[in-house]
């Protein structure tokens, strides 16, 4: 598809004070962030209203997907130090609410388990006030990982299905649909606030973001965040279509019907977009 971008999905760059604090605190700490590794197009609005959405276990990951615009080959070891990087950073921005991903680390024993719940038990040993959610890799689907990030209790547990399922295979690396739902039904039958994302314009049809959010719903999953997908570079995945606020909005109100508890539908939504609001988050 080589038509230009909608009126819609054109962005004001953002270069204000905060942003700057934002990217000093991250360029001081040797940080990633999935904003810039993963050319997010909200950088400039989230990072002026000084949050950020932290990567953890470097920059390099070991699947290659098709719509994924971070580096992707043999991942440096850890950095040990990193989790307590993590914390500080997020205390000295006064975070009320953090969101905390990573790169998949198919190349660890434990596909980076228990570096997660340290990153996690740091953020809140340092911010005992401040909400965590994480937007984690499927760990291979084994009990075993996925009950040691389960059990450092972050507030809200996130793992994306991406895409539909007839386009997972085209889509995504290493990864499967199946695989993505048991994630998140684990997830939940774990009592935790369990969320979910899918991109819009690769290609799929509405009865099948309607049989996704079905999916989703039938598995546990309480909120749920539908995006545009962007090619973020020429050798990514192209954009199908375009699809308008209109459609996005029938999907929100589709989603609320439904019974997701948070429904963010909007062409420049992402996982992590405007999270940092924590009315959203109901303790169960």
């Amino acid at each position: 598809m080589n038509e230009r971008k909608p009126d819609w999905l054109k962005i004001k760059l953002e270069t204000s004070g905060a942003y700057s604090k934002v990217r000093r605190i991250v360029e001081t700490n040797n940080l990633h962030t999935i904003c810039s590794s993963g050319r997010c197009p909200n950088i400039g609005t989230c990072w002026s209203m000084g949050t950020a959405t932290f990567m953890i276990l470097g920059n390099v990951c070991t699947r290659s997907c098709k719509f994924c615009a971070t580096q992707t080959g043999k991942p440096l070891a850890p950095d040990p130090d990193e989790p307590q990087k993590v914390a500080e950073s997020i205390k000295m921005m006064q975070l009320k609410h953090c969101v905390i991903t990573s790169v998949n680390r198919d190349d660890l024993p434990d596909k980076g388990a228990d570096f997660w719940a340290k990153t996690i038990a740091a953020v809140r040993e340092k911010n005992p006030q401040t909400t965590i959610e994480v937007l984690t890799p499927d760990f291979e689907n084994v009990d075993e990982y996925l009950q040691i990030v389960f059990d450092a209790k972050p507030d809200i547990f996130g793992h994306n299905v991406e895409t539909v399922k007839r386009l997972t295979p085209h889509v995504r690396n290493h990864a499967n649909y199946c695989d993505s739902l048991q994630v998140l039904q684990k997830s939940h039958s774990n009592g935790l606030i369990t969320k979910s994302g899918i991109m819009v314009g690769l290609g799929e049809t509405e009865a099948e973001v309607v049989e996704t959010l079905n999916d989703l719903k039938n598995v546990g999953c309480q909120m749920i965040t539908i995006g545009q997908y962007l090619q973020p570079s020429k050798n990514n995945l192209p954009v199908s279509e375009y699809v308008t606020p209109e459609q996005f909005e029938k999907y929100r109100k589709l989603g609320l019907e439904m019974g997701f508890k948070n429904v963010e539908s909007a062409p420049l939504v992402r996982s992590s977009f405007m999270a940092e609001f924590p009315d959203k988050i109901k303790k169960q």
